[in-house]
C-alpha cells in the first residue's frame, strides 16, 4: 500500500514549506492540496493558490508525487488548466498527478454562474474530462460542447509523463464511476455519508465492487480518503484501524490530512510521526 497526505493551502509559504519538505522526509508516496477558490470547511480562513503552492512544493522536493485533491470544472477551463498541468509536470520532473472531480460547494456559484443540478455537474465533468484528455495528448484541438469550447487549442510541448499526466478520478456515483473506469489511472473515493464508521466502510466496499464490474477485471489504482467520515489521525489506533480496513477492501493507496491545531482535522504532529514509524512500515510492499 502507498500513503498520501493532504496539506491545505492555508499557510503563508514560510509556514507551509516545512510541511511539504517533512512530508517527503517522512516517506509519503504522494502529497496533495485542495483545489478551491474557497473551501466551505474553512471559508473564513486564509487560502492560497493551488497551482502556485504545488509549483513551490515541486521546487523543494524531489521524490514525492504531488497532486490536486481535486480539480473540478467549477472555475477552470480545460485549455487554461492544460497549461498549468504542463508547467507542473515539467517543474516536478514528471511527479504531478491530476485529481479530478465534479465539483460542488461554494466554488460552484462563487463566480456568479447558475447552480447546476447533480446530473448537470456530471454532464459537465464528462465534457471537461474528455476535452482535458484530448488537449493533453493532441496539439490543435477543435471542440464545442455544452459547457466548454476550444478553437485550435494549442498544447505544445506535451507532458513529461506520456501519454499524459495521470488522472485520479473522484467518483461516488454510477456515471462518475464510469468516467473513472474510462479515463482514470486511479480512482479516489470519499465514500457516502453514513451514520457510523462501519456503514461508511460498507459504502466504500459497495462502490469498489461497482468499479470492479466496470473495469471487468482490469487493474486500477484505488485511493481512499481516510478522513471523510472521521479524522484518521485522532489516534494511532484509529489510523491503523482505517488502514487495515482499506487494505482488506483492496485499496492500493490511502490519503490522510496534515493535522491542524484546531477545528477540522484537529490533531497532533506527534500522532503523525508515530503512525509513520509504527503503522505505515507494516503495510509497505
Amino acid at each position: 500500500m502507498r500513503f498520501g497526505i493532504t496539506i491545505l493551502p492555508e499557510f503563508r509559504w514560510a509556514d507551509a514549506a516545512p510541511r511539504w519538505r517533512r512530508a517527503e522526509e517522512l516517506g509519503f508516496d504522494h502529497a496533495w492540496t485542495y483545489d478551491h477558490l474557497t473551501w466551505g470547511g474553512l471559508q473564513d480562513s486564509p487560502w492560497y493558490s493551488t497551482t502556485a503552492t504545488l509549483t513551490a512544493a515541486a521546487l523543494i522536493t524531489s521524490t514525492v508525487r504531488l497532486g490536486t485533491f481535486v480539480t473540478s470544472p467549477n472555475f477552470r477551463h480545460p485549455l487554461a488548466l492544460t497549461r498549468e498541468i504542463l508547467a507542473l509536470d515539467d517543474v516536478s520532473n514528471g511527479r504531478f498527478v491530476c485529481g479530478i472531480g465534479a465539483g460542488g460547494g461554494i466554488d460552484s456559484t462563487i463566480l456568479g454562474g447558475p447552480e447546476l443540478t447533480p446530473r448537470q455537474k456530471v454532464d459537465r465533468l464528462a465534457e471537461f474530462t474528455e476535452l482535458l484528455d484530448r488537449l493533453l495528448t493532441t496539439d490543435g484541438v477543435d471542440f464545442r460542447g455544452e459547457y466548454f469550447a476550444t478553437v485550435n487549442g494549442r498544447t505544445l510541448p506535451g507532458c513529461v509523463q506520456q501519454p499524459r499526466v495521470p488522472f485520479v478520478m473522484a467518483a461516488n456515483g454510477p456515471r462518475s464511476l464510469q468516467l473513472a473506469a474510462r479515463y482514470g489511472a486511479g480512482w479516489v473515493t470519499t465514500g457516502r455519508r453514513s451514520d457510523d464508521l462501519d456503514s461508511w466502510f460498507a459504502s466504500v466496499a459497495e462502490l469498489s465492487r461497482r468499479l470492479d464490474d466496470l473495469r471487468d477485471g482490469r487493474p486500477l489504482d484505488r485511493y481512499l480518503s481516510l478522513d471523510s467520515h472521521q479524522y484518521s489521525l485522532t489516534s494511532v489506533a484509529a489510523f491503523e484501524d482505517a488502514v487495515g480496513r482499506a487494505a482488506e477492501l483492496g485499496f492500493t493507496d490511502v490519503i490522510t490530512h496534515w493535522p491542524r491545531a484546531e477545528g477540522v482535522y484537529a490533531g497532533t504532529e506527534d500522532t503523525l510521526e508515530r503512525v509513520v514509524a509504527e503503522v505505515i512500515p507494516r503495510y509497505r510492499g
